[in-house]
Formats: C-alpha cells, sequence, structure tokens
C-alpha cells in the first residue's frame, strides 16, 4: 500500500473494516458458550446440546469463563468502534475507483460493527440476564 493511499483515507477504512472483523468473530465465541446452547436446552434439544459438547468439548471450557470471554469480548468492541468512529470522516482518495472502494469498505465495516454489537447483545442475555431473571 503506497503512502498516497495512506494519506487518503483508505488505510484507516481497512483498519477499521479488520477490527470489526475481528469483533465479529471475538462476539461470535460469546453466541457458542452462551446463547446456541441455552436455544438448544430451550428448543428441547438437549440431546443434539450433548452431541455438540462431545464433539467440541471446548464449549464447555468457553462456557466456564464466559465472564473472561464477554470482557474480551467488549473491550475488541469497543476498540473497534473507536476506529469506526474515529474514521467516520477519514477523507477517500479522489480517483474515482478508490473512492469507491474506500466508501464501500467504510459501509461493510459499520455493517459488520452492527451486527457485532447485535450479537454480543444476544450473547450477553442469554449469558447473564436470562440466568438471572429464571432465578427470580
Amino acid at each position: 500500500m503506497s503512502s498516497h493511499e495512506n494519506a487518503d483515507g483508505l488505510a484507516q477504512s481497512r483498519g477499521g473494516y479488520w477490527a470489526s472483523v475481528a469483533s465479529l468473530f471475538a462476539t461470535s465465541s460469546t453466541l457458542v458458550c452462551c446463547a446456541i446452547p441455552a436455544l438448544l436446552v430451550a428448543l428441547g434439544a438437549g440431546a443434539a446440546l450433548s452431541s455438540l459438547v462431545s464433539v467440541f468439548p471446548q464449549v464447555v471450557w468457553l462456557s466456564e469463563h464466559k465472564t473472561a470471554l464477554f470482557v474480551s469480548a467488549g473491550a475488541m468492541m469497543l476498540a473497534s468502534g473507536w476506529l469506526q468512529w474515529r474514521n467516520r470522516s477519514a477523507p477517500c482518495p479522489t480517483d474515482p475507483r478508490l473512492r469507491d472502494a474506500c466508501l464501500r469498505t467504510r459501509k461493510t465495516s459499520s455493517v459488520v460493527y452492527g451486527v457485532s454489537v447485535l450479537l454480543y447483545g444476544i450473547g450477553g442475555w442469554f449469558a447473564f440476564v436470562q440466568p438471572w431473571l429464571s432465578e427470580a
């Protein structure tokens, strides 16, 4: 990547995109640890959950460490959100092809970040809120 592209904001847009992708993977792990198992049990698919855990025993480890998982994913989400905010008005290149790529990357990055926030919320609901409501 040339310094011209970096000065025009294309590198910043790509950095925000990759930060959003990293936060999407982090928040997906919150679904694996908490939301998917809770959904399977709620649907009466306990046998499917048992099979899932026997094939992927790491699910149990993720569930046992859900607080650390959510804190780590939340930190990644905050960093990604900060990058999104910081780069929201970064200039794009003047070349039409590069400008379109810059704007498309910025929009895709925002969508990926929004999906990440949604997945984080769903995982958080099933990990912390729903069990608390079930006790009451």
